[in-house]
């Protein structure tokens, strides 16, 4: 779980000045990218960016639930400001995100000092809520809804690199998640609201985008559902064509992928389009199909594989991501050991690993057969083992080859370097400026050679 704070802009509030504003963010890119999108609607609104948490005078925490620890740091956080307001009572506290879909009223109960609860269905509703608690109300905003498109700019984290939504929610029924009860059914974004948006981070000098979605190859299905005219034609691949060629824009990414939705067309189309960046994250959650089964996966690993042998085959330089879920209810050594096999045979650039933690109103937290806390310690720490080692057996291809780097900021450890990512998705470090002096530019494309590699990373010189 990685929490990500948005840092102050020198962006004008568009109406009067009501306060400042912090925005917490815990758990994944949607959250990110909600968030970005909540800070844009605050600013309107005329917040400013407050200089430090605990002097603001609204605070947002925009919570995740996948993992137990995630949700106890958000008390925590409560914790602090649920003092404050004893003695600033015009103090705001917001809680958006998951955690308040799915805890509702109950959260409120545990923390009555919250003055809005909102599930992630509600971010573009945050003025018209706001509007309400200034009127003296207590808001409670769980009720499932169709998400209206969203018209105010987001308030981007990066000048470089911008999420862009397409597709809400989740169809799936995954034995382990929450994240359809608390994000809602699956609702495309209309090809049109998606080019809009991506021409004007274009516009604004933005020259990568990742398009985002809980299972982002599901992309216009429900389009089908609604019998909407030409609907069948409207994919992810569909996408993608379509934005393709808008000018300013030099890389295209997407995450994340489901196994079941993947498609030779998909990955046929990403072959083609040489802004599509050669980077695929797609979860397998185990290696096991007896778990996978039990998961409700939808797939198997024979079919998984077959994916991933397209991609090589199609796209020989390409470096794939996946997710895996350890000591899951009933996994046994067998199944552990299947998991760990699937990793070093595809040898995968990057694995996000974690230990399976029971979360509330799922069907596998009732199960019986849980796992103790030290097998899931011991199991979690062996595949992190495997995983880097692969990794950096992986990134020796690197090693003294030339790379397309887009320089994303200036390294936040070494002021002297700036960072950045090859179209596979490595980070990399490199010189801010050539031997004559010459410095490279935030939002450049340049060339560089790989000089050093570790498991996540890559060192290079300037070419």
């Amino acid at each position: 779980m990685t929490t990500v704070q948005l840092q102050k802009t020198n962006q004008t509030p568009i109406k009067a000045a009501r306060g400042s504003y912090w925005i917490t963010t815990f758990g994944c890119q949607m959250n990110k990218a909600d968030s970005e999108r909540m800070s844009g609607i605050l600013e309107y609104m005329g917040y400013y960016p407050a200089e430090e948490e605990l002097k603001a005078d609204l605070v947002l925490y925009n919570t995740c639930t996948i993992r137990d620890s995630a949700e106890q740091k958000v008390y925590s956080y409560l914790g602090r400001q649920a003092i404050r307001k004893r003695s600033l009572p015009n103090l705001k506290i917001v809680v958006a995100g998951c955690l308040a879909q799915q805890e509702g009223e109950s959260l409120l109960r545990r923390v009555p000092e919250i003055d809005l609860l909102m599930g992630p269905q509600h971010c573009n509703r945050l003025e018209s809520l706001l509007n309400q608690v200034d009127s003296g109300q207590q808001v409670l905003a769980t009720e499932e809804q169709f998400i209206l498109e969203d018209i105010t700019t987001p308030r981007r984290d990066s000048s470089i690199c911008g999420w862009v939504n397409i597709i809400y929610g989740c169809n799936e029924r995954c034995t382990y998640c929450v994240v359809p009860s608390v994000r809602g059914k699956e609702q495309s974004r209309t090809p049109e609201a998606i080019k809009s948006e991506v021409k004007d981070l274009a516009k604004s000098g933005y020259k990568e985008i990742t398009l985002l979605g809980q299972n982002i190859d599901a992309y216009g299905r429900d389009f089908q559902s609604q019998n909407k005219e030409d609907s069948a034609q409207i994919t992810l691949s569909y996408l993608l064509k379509y934005i393709h060629d808008i000018e300013g824009i030099e890389r295209i990414r997407f995450a994340t992928s489901h196994p079941r939705y993947f498609t030779k067309e998909l990955i046929d189309t990403c072959s083609e389009l040489p802004k599509v960046c050669e980077h695929f994250h797609i979860p397998f959650q185990s290696g096991s199909n007896k778990i996978l089964k039990n998961m409700g996966r939808g797939y198997t690993i024979e079919s998984y594989k077959n994916i991933i042998n397209y991609i090589k085959a199609k796209i020989p330089k390409a470096a794939i991501s996946g997710d895996a879920i350890v000591a899951f209810p009933g996994e046994n050594e067998t199944d552990y050991e299947q998991t760990l096999s699937l990793i070093d045979e595809i040898k995968f650039d990057h694995v996000n690993t974690a230990a399976y933690s029971p979360r509330p109103n799922t069907p596998a937290a009732t199960w019986p057969r849980q796992l103790n806390e030290d097998i899931k310690v011991k199991r979690l720490r062996e595949i992190n083992s495997l995983v880097e080692n692969i990794a950096k057996e992986r990134n020796q291809r690197y090693k003294n080859t030339s790379q397309e780097i887009l320089i994303e900021n200036i390294n936040p450890k070494d002021s002297f370097q700036l960072m950045g990512r090859t179209r596979t998705n490595r980070l990399t470090f490199f010189p801010r400026s050539l031997e004559n002096g010459v410095e490279n530019k935030l939002g450049e494309l340049i060339k560089v050679k790989i000089t050093d590699v570790r498991p996540f990373s890559l060192t290079a010189k300037l070419i």
